[in-house]
């Protein structure tokens, strides 16, 4: 490993419902359980990183509630080291995920709380952690200032940057950039691009316009087909892993985002950090939950090394 990973995003406890369909708007349907766990897209790729050997460093927002303390529980459980600053005023997000337990598709609602009081003193508060890093990588979840001020130190240090366009947003023009790496799915990659993305041409095609609006390169994240990566070398598509039977594909991209940069980080070249996000994501599909789904590094080299 060159150095560490500097992640910024939010935490939220997930509430997570299981039931046989997931339900029509206005209709209630009885679930078959449901199950309190940590969530939030940064904090699941910090310990996505962190379980496959990375030195993480996680930097966030919390209440002083009950779900922080679920928080510090699972990343002191990973290994990830915690620049999380504490609020007086809000308290830390919940999600509701909803899963239908036949697929394990899923239908989210997250209300960041206390994360999306994140801002560019936050991180410059923890600017030293993002210069000396190996990688940097944010989301959308926090408000779009914070994370533009994190890609603008990591850039302005050399450090290699990944933006996980997640949620679905408008992003600024110049924030892409500042980005080497972009890493929407199928549905943010549209939102971008405004152009379709339901085949693997038309993934290159979005994946080429979000090159020419500035990205480095782009990864398109396409679900059970894989991902598709598109650089200024050339891009080509990488097949899923199946690792086992569908249980929920909650925390798959997260898993995805977080082996990338562990990869980049030890420095692979990008197909090959592609294949390793893959081969992540397809282990966490096959186990229910998001950050309690991401899997150590020996079942990785496993399942990389066909055992």
């Amino acid at each position: 490993m060159a150095g560490h990973i500097a992640i910024l995003g939010i935490f939220v406890a997930d509430a997570t419902f299981r039931t046989d369909r997931l339900p029509q708007m206005g209709e209630t349907v009885i679930g078959e359980s449901v199950a309190l766990s940590p969530g939030g897209k940064g904090s699941n790729q910090a310990v996505a990183a962190a379980r496959l050997g990375a030195d993480v460093r996680f930097i966030s927002r919390v209440g002083r509630d009950a779900f922080a303390d679920l928080g510090f529980a699972v990343w002191a459980d990973a290994g990830v080291e915690p620049l999380v600053a504490r609020s007086d005023r809000s308290a830390t997000g919940a999600a509701s995920v909803m899963v239908n337990a036949a697929t394990g598709e899923n239908a989210i609602v997250v209300c960041p709380g206390a994360s999306f009081e994140l801002s560019e003193a936050d991180v410059d508060a923890a600017a030293d952690a993002i210069r000396s890093a190996a990688v940097f990588v944010t989301q959308l979840e926090q408000p779009v200032e914070a994370a533009m001020r994190g890609l603008t130190i990591a850039r302005e240090a050399g450090v290699t940057t990944v933006l996980n366009p997640a949620p679905a947003a408008t992003v600024p023009e110049r924030m892409l950039g500042l980005c080497d790496y972009v890493t929407p799915n199928e549905t943010e990659a549209s939102a971008m691009t405004d152009l379709p993305v339901r085949s693997e041409d038309e993934a290159r095609a979005a994946a080429r316009a979000l090159r020419e609006r500035g990205a480095g390169s782009a990864v398109i994240t396409l679900g059970a087909e894989g991902a598709l990566f598109d650089g200024p070398g050339g891009g080509h598509l990488v097949p899923a892993f199946r690792a086992g039977p569908v249980v929920e594909t909650t925390g798959a991209g997260d898993a995805f985002n977080g082996a990338f940069a562990v990869a980049l980080a030890e420095g692979r070249e990008p197909g090959q950090a592609v294949r390793f996000g893959c081969a992540v994501a397809g282990l966490s599909v096959t186990r229910p939950g998001t950050a309690l789904s991401m899997p150590h590094r020996a079942e990785v080299e496993a399942l990389l090394n066909g055992v």
